[in-house]
């Protein structure tokens, strides 16, 4: 191979280099730019939850509207609603979406796990997640959060699911555990 070749090869080499670069930059400030657009979403979904969860103490009250606010403001919620703990059993309670599993089978699926583990679970692909319950097979992804009461005991879970895949995300947690700690937040 010439020197002049070698040179060329290098050249391009750099330059394909350099083009990788900026275009992982540019990635980059695209996600961080969603992240910010997304955490302003949340922030401003808190904002009006606190206010309108002041009206009663009621924990119904406060699912049913916090369901009806996150389902209609975050674009990718494709099922949001509650399961809460009766008698050792998982079933639904306020939700908006597809029809839901009435009940859960015990120590199966993602909501089960949050509350057997006592965190909360972010799950790119359901498909992957070992014992998930398929209510609807239009469901990607899901995030479910515990939901304790004031005594910090767990009685149930927000389930969120999404059409897509790898939906939910570290801020999707710390928000929706925020908004969750409002249900037997004292008015």
């Amino acid at each position: 191979m010439s020197d002049g070749v070698k040179a060329s090869v290098r050249y391009r080499t750099a330059n394909e280099g350099i083009a990788i670069l900026r275009d992982t930059i540019i990635f980059a400030l695209r996600l961080y730019t969603m992240d910010k657009r997304k955490e302003g979403r949340y922030s401003r979904i808190y904002e009006q939850l606190k206010g309108l969860l002041i009206k009663t103490s009621n924990p119904e009250a406060r699912m049913a509207t916090i369901c009806a606010v996150l389902h209609h403001k975050m674009d990718d919620f494709f099922w949001t609603g509650f399961y809460c703990l009766t008698e050792g059993q998982l079933i639904v309670r306020t939700y908006q979406g597809p029809v839901a599993c009435q009940v859960l089978a015990k120590d199966t699926g993602v909501c089960w796990a949050a509350i057997n583990q006592g965190k909360t679970m972010i799950v790119p692909d359901v498909e992957k997640f070992p014992g998930h319950i398929a209510c609807d097979s239009r469901s990607k992804s899901e995030i479910v959060v515990p939901l304790c009461d004031k005594n910090k005991k767990i009685v149930g879970v927000l389930d969120v699911d999404s059409d897509k895949y790898e939906t939910f995300d570290e801020m999707d947690a710390l928000w929706l555990g925020k908004i969750v700690d409002l249900i037997y937040e004292r008015s």
